[in-house]
């Protein structure tokens, strides 16, 4: 009889776990990759059918017009959403994994019974590199990361699988569009890549004041427009599969992109269309459908705490972000009145490029000592415009081409008259007020975060000293764990044993001709 009871009270106990489980909310975190505010109907681009998708989607979500993230590049961008920390405060200053046993959003989850999944990206959206996701699909797997079918049948069977084991579920969903190589009609789709539901045409483009309006730049445009449609075929897809699954009404889901567009001054700088990204946020009962919020900053270091508060758990650890959690059900609240940003590593050039920049409503202030520093600023994802300037095609953009590689130590903007910042402000005593408010403030916050780069903030306008002190940077390597380093290792190696046995080939072949 003991037994028998036993066994039902146990059996009762395993049951309201598993209720006490899946009344936990599941979350969703939607990832664009490079996909810029001013690409979307929502945030107010004019350019009929680009986001049909995304802007069905606002109506019913909180739409945050002040949505940034902090570290405008890729995986930088993701490590901010997994640790709810700065880069400099993770360890992780660009293509870097961390090296400190910080909390991350998944681990924390995971650890508390929830399953974790990520769709593209893996790599990007994994802090640790020990972390064992539950369930994971890659590059490969989802068609390029370009295949909205792909990606709706993966969360399909991930929500299938968290049902069948009575789990709440994280999943990160991180499209790899419309990152380049854009969908260009006139070539070949990458491998199990989907054509977008609509192709744009240059005469529906709209050039941004911090572009040049050139033939090259337009078709560029409309080849990333139809990569941005590409992306709202993916999020329409998600969307309507968490929907049949029966999953979204209880699920928080949170949508931006890692960082703006992929063009120069936008991606991997400290500009507005640098950081600024959609954001949206849907939690149903608990947010509020349609809400539109344009006067709190929100950041992407706020979803870690965001995360933690909707489902009651907690971390050892004090992060930087705050959980914006009241602001969905529409309360105001103080702390958010500022968004920071932070370049340190990135893919294209050797050196570090150092940026950090501050933004309220009204201006964004930037520092770049490493332009006094003699360091040539490059990226992986600058398009042709700046190499036709640099055969000498347009010799009226010259100078536009020479501020992109070489910058000035500092930069204002205000950006309700110039939310492109193409106008710095800086030399205007018109705004000495301001700019001297902006240094203080910035300077405070690296002081609070003992940033590395207030070692350069004194001395920007001394290129001796600056030249020298920049040389003592942390190498990228004095910032990776030990397992990043022997993979570095191990993927160098590889690299020139190709190489040789290509060159070994060619040989044996030019030695048959003879």
């Amino acid at each position: 009889m003991k037994k028998i009871l036993f066994s039902i009270l146990t059996f009762c106990a395993v049951q309201f776990q598993a209720v006490a489980q899946t009344d936990q909310p599941n979350v969703v975190v939607i990832t664009a990759d490079d996909l810029g505010y001013e690409a979307v109907n929502s945030f107010g681009r004019d350019i009929p059918n680009l986001t049909p998708q995304m802007d069905s989607f606002a109506s019913e979500a909180v739409q945050f017009m002040n949505g940034h993230t902090n570290t405008p590049m890729c995986q930088p961008s993701r490590s901010c959403i997994a640790t709810g920390l700065y880069g400099m405060n993770s360890g992780m200053m660009g293509f870097i994994h961390m090296k400190e046993e910080n909390p991350t959003i998944m681990q924390t989850l995971q650890d508390n019974g929830y399953l974790t999944g990520v769709l593209g990206k893996v790599k990007h959206s994994t802090p640790h590199m020990g972390f064992q996701w539950d369930f994971e699909q890659d590059y490969g797997d989802l068609g390029s990361g370009r295949s909205p079918k792909k990606y709706s049948t993966y969360v399909g069977e991930f929500a299938q699988r968290a049902k069948e084991e009575q789990k709440p579920f994280y999943l990160m969903v991180n499209s790899h569009d419309p990152h380049r190589t854009f969908h260009d009609p006139a070539k070949p789709m990458k491998k199990g890549a989907e054509k977008p539901s609509k192709i744009f045409s240059t005469e529906e483009v709209e050039v941004p004041a911090y572009l040049p309006n050139t033939p090259q730049v337009r078709y560029e445009l409309a080849c990333y427009y139809n990569s941005v449609r590409r992306f709202d075929d993916t999020f329409g897809a998600v969307i309507q599969t968490l929907k049949e699954a029966g999953v979204y009404e209880n699920t928080l889901i949170i949508v931006l992109s890692d960082n703006g567009s992929p063009f120069p001054f936008a991606k991997a700088n400290a500009y507005v269309c640098s950081t600024r990204t959609p954001f949206y946020v849907k939690w149903n009962g608990v947010s509020k459908d349609g809400l539109i919020d344009d006067e709190h900053f929100v950041q992407s270091i706020d979803i870690f705490p965001t995360v933690l508060e909707a489902t009651g758990l907690s971390v050892d650890r004090k992060l930087d972000g705050q959980s914006f959690l009241p602001l969905t059900k529409g309360e105001k609240r103080d702390g958010f009145e500022y968004t920071f940003a932070e370049i340190d590593y990135k893919i294209g050039g050797k050196q570090p490029t150092v940026m950090r920049s501050i933004q309220d409503k009204k201006f964004r202030y930037i520092i770049n000592p490493w332009s006094v520093a003699e360091v040539r600023y490059s990226n992986s994802n600058e398009g042709e415009i700046l190499k036709e300037i640099e055969a000498g095609k347009y010799p009226e953009l010259e100078k536009w081409a020479d501020m992109y590689r070489h910058r000035v130590p500092e930069e204002l903007y205000d950006i309700q008259e110039d939310p492109d910042c193409v106008n710095n402000l800086i030399d205007d005593p018109k705004f000495k007020k301001e700019l001297k408010f902006y240094r203080a403030a910035l300077r405070k916050w690296m002081e609070e975060n003992n940033d590395i780069a207030l070692n350069y903030v004194d001395i920007m306008n001394k290129p001796g000293q600056l030249k020298k002190a920049y040389k003592e940077f942390p190498n990228k390597e004095s910032l990776m764990p030990q397992e990043q380093i022997d993979e570095v290792a191990r993927k160098k190696a590889e690299k020139l044993a190709r190489k040789k046995r290509q060159q070994q080939a060619k040989q044996r072949k030019n030695n048959k001709g003879k």
